[in-house]
């Protein structure tokens, strides 16, 4: 009897699902699937650099689990990449948790949300002041 699939912890879900080459109609196409647990493998790895053992643990799987994940990912990309293929990014086992982090500027006072996996702010949303301060714990 085969195990189940134990759901990978997903912090980030963006709204774009879909990539294709540009210039080449959609009936011309080959399409390859990628599962969310497999782009958030992607982004815990190569957009923030967490090892494997750092990134397991955030998607709530052990090292050797997020390896094959990740390799699995990495060859799926490839494959659309080198061949011209249009990614398809959905299904999979997953469990999404919603973070947010919470910034606030020193010039005017103003705090906002950010959700987890996207890059620090640059300057504040509200008076474009770069000196801004994380609140901890989100307060």
């Amino acid at each position: 009897m085969v195990r189940p699939r134990k759901d990978r912890i997903v912090a980030y879900k963006p709204e774009v699902s879909y990539f294709k080459p540009r210039g080449i109609p959609m009936v011309e196409l080959e399409e390859v699937k990628l599962t969310v647990d497999e782009r958030e493998a992607i982004r815990l790895a190569d957009l923030l650099g967490l090892s494997h053992e750092e990134a397991g643990r955030e998607m709530g799987v052990s090292r050797a689990t997020f390896g094959r994940i990740i390799q699995r990912a990495r060859r799926i990309l490839a494959d659309a990449l080198i061949n011209g293929k249009a990614i398809n990014v959905g299904g999979g086992n997953y469990r999404l948790v919603h973070q947010e982090r919470k910034f606030q500027c020193y010039h005017c006072d103003h705090s906002w949300k950010v959700p987890s996996g996207i890059c620090r702010p640059k300057s504040c949303p509200k008076c474009g002041s770069n000196s801004l301060y994380r609140l901890a714990g989100g307060q």
